[in-house]
């Protein structure tokens, strides 16, 4: 990452299939969200676990090692913690928390999007914000993110308390209960001198003051961010989603799916998403992402992230007369040598690509 300039690591640490951080206050945590007892065997289609338990989470002496050795290369680390959705994981050890407390919640073995999500109470807000300060005693970089997105609506719905809330509070619908309880996490967030980053659904509902937006679903979020002068950085899955297949299906590992060979994601152009010079200043940089469902070694995951992710470092710092994709490809054959020495395992598959 240093060698290219990839000057910050995102890292996703909470989800509904397992809780990876250790929280001293919370030890539950650890001990119950951080353990599946089975994982999903082959396409989520398929319908199949392994039947065997996975688990695992970083302790906080472990992260601030990770963090030390970042900043020695001038990597910032921004660490994520899920919320209200992909909270499964941590419902299992703190069933009060979600809008069924009488529930009996596991930590998910299936991949994709639960319905059991956390319930704007009081008693949520707290707790989140005792994990958060936490969380930002270990990370001393600007921006926490806070996830944000493919949360259902369901469970809100059908709560008693939750349509309560909506009324008491004047509003519309559950997207701006969202709204609600994001801007109640970006207030907590702001008072510490952080700066929350979330996920392009934070825009749905109204976007909270402070807010930093994370583009995913496409374009649109970062360019609507942009327009009402918030920060975004730009993530669309049809570029830099690097758990795509790069090549035919047929001749690569297991993926989740989509097409992306290198060319794509090489072509993606800040330049071109319409926006005029003074809303263009509020995009600050693109994001690669390597979501690991479908990932399970070390080696598989440089597999998918190189040599995509030096795409994204190319059109990340170079302007934009100076991008061309022949020479980026020729340059890139030239580096394969080093990556050689280095022992990465990146994907070939380029070489044979138009």
């Amino acid at each position: 990452m240093a060698m290219y300039k990839l000057n910050t690591f995102h890292w996703h640490l909470t989800e509904d299939q397992g809780w990876r951080i250790e929280i001293k206050k919370y030890p539950l945590l650890t001990q119950i969200s951080s353990v599946r007892k089975e994982t999903t065997l082959g396409h989520l289609r398929d319908r199949k676990t392994d039947g065997k338990p996975h688990g695992g989470f970083y302790t906080q002496d472990e992260i601030r090692d990770v963090v030390a050795y970042a900043n020695s290369k001038f990597i910032t680390v921004i660490p994520e913690i899920e919320m209200p959705g992909h909270s499964q994981a941590l419902l299992a050890a703190y069933p009060q928390l979600g809008c069924n407390p009488d529930k009996i919640y596991q930590v998910a073995t299936m991949w994709g999007v639960s319905e059991d999500v956390l319930c704007p109470r009081e008693e949520t807000f707290a707790f989140m914000q005792d994990v958060l300060t936490e969380v930002m005693e270990l990370f001393p970089g600007q921006y926490i993110h806070i996830g944000g997105d493919e949360c259902p609506k369901k469970q809100w719905k059908e709560s008693r308390f939750c349509q309560n809330l909506i009324k008491q509070l004047g509003l519309k619908n559950e997207d701006e209960l969202q709204s609600y309880f994001i801007k109640h996490i970006d207030a907590f967030i702001t008072s510490k001198g952080k700066k929350m980053l979330g996920w392009d659904e934070i825009l749905e509902g109204g976007l909270s003051p402070n807010a930093m937006v994370m583009s995913w679903r496409g374009i649109k979020g970062g360019v609507e961010a942009a327009a009402q002068k918030h920060q975004a950085v730009m993530s669309p899955n049809s570029f830099f989603y690097l758990d795509y297949y790069q090549d035919d299906p047929k001749t690569e590992p297991l993926a989740i799916g989509g097409n992306l060979p290198l060319s794509k994601t090489y072509s993606f152009d800040v330049d071109q998403l319409g926006l005029s010079p003074e809303d263009a200043r509020y995009i600050v940089g693109v994001q690669a992402n390597v979501w690991t469902e479908y990932i399970s070694t070390i080696e598989y995951a440089e597999y998918m992230t190189y040599p995509r992710a030096l795409a994204l470092a190319e059109i990340g710092w170079s302007p934009r007369e100076a991008r061309n994709y022949d020479g980026f490809k020729k340059r890139l054959t030239g580096h394969l040598t080093h990556m050689d020495a280095q022992k990465i395992n990146y994907s070939k598959a380029f070489l044979s690509q138009k």
